[in-house]
């Protein structure tokens, strides 16, 4: 073996062991979105359901409600949106890291906002503690500590309830970030131009809809084309990015051999 190929072999070798993380990245956050489509999917064919459509107007029907159903009470109360947050934090990371050389700026600010709303979400949603007091309003016979039950779960409902000024700040924060890293992607050219404008819709119809219910509830019925738009936009966002995240992978898979 010449001392040339030696030194070929060497530098594909450490080729390739540079790409494996990327291509883990990539894969990561392809997994992610498609995961978070099946989620959102799930989300709509729960709604079709009996009961599906449930929705509790006073805080004892929301601890007759979890108490009856517990998944159906955690659900209206946001636990899959608890899931596609979690997996939105990979598929974002992995968006900022395709755009790192090519609009590190904006990429970056829009990963740390993306983060921002994740925390804020997590910190504000009260669907764990809605369905332990449940469980303790079911079991009280005392009026004095029922009205205690009812009142910790008014002031957890005033944080925590969604499409109200209580989550409004952790949307408010993942839709911007939304909205910013389509447009990372329409200017880096990287990804596809339906991908970025599918985002770019999604979220931003989204947070037309969430500032309108959250401070002007009243329009609640005659707003829910916006979140019919900006979901279905976003559903084809998460098949976009997906799968252009899939070829990326792929791609870096191939130049490293």
């Amino acid at each position: 073996m010449t001392a040339h190929t030696l030194i070929l072999r060497q530098e594909n070798a450490q080729s390739e062991t540079a790409a494996s993380p990327w291509q883990t990245i990539w894969k990561l956050g392809g997994t992610a979105a498609l995961l978070i489509l099946l989620t959102a999917l799930a989300e709509i064919l729960i709604t079709f359901l009996p009961g599906g459509y449930t929705t509790a107007e006073t805080v004892t029907d929301w601890f007759a409600l979890l108490q009856a159903n517990p998944f159906l009470g955690l659900r209206n109360l946001g636990l899959l949106n608890m899931v596609m947050t979690a997996l939105g934090i990979p598929l974002t990371f992995a968006l900022y890291w395709a755009h790192r050389k090519v609009n590190a700026p904006f990429a970056a600010l829009a990963l740390i906002l993306a983060l921002i709303g994740a925390a804020v979400f997590y910190a504000t949603n009260r669907a764990f503690p809605m369905l332990a007091l449940s469980a303790q309003y079911a079991a009280s016979s005392s009026q004095a500590e029922r009205a205690m039950l009812e009142a910790a779960g008014q002031a957890m409902l005033a944080v925590g309830q969604s499409h109200t000024p209580g989550t409004f700040l952790a949307f408010f924060f993942s839709e911007i970030a939304g909205v910013l890293m389509a447009v990372v992607l329409l200017r880096g050219g990287l990804f596809k131009k339906a991908a970025a404008l599918a985002g770019m819709i999604g979220y931003g119809f989204l947070l037309v809809f969430d500032v309108l219910s959250s401070f002007v509830p009243s329009t609640h019925a005659a707003i829910l084309i916006l979140a019919m738009i900006g979901g279905l936009s976003n559903l084809a966002w998460y098949v976009l990015v997906g799968l252009d995240l899939f070829r990326l992978g792929q791609a870096e898979g191939r130049g490293a051999k």
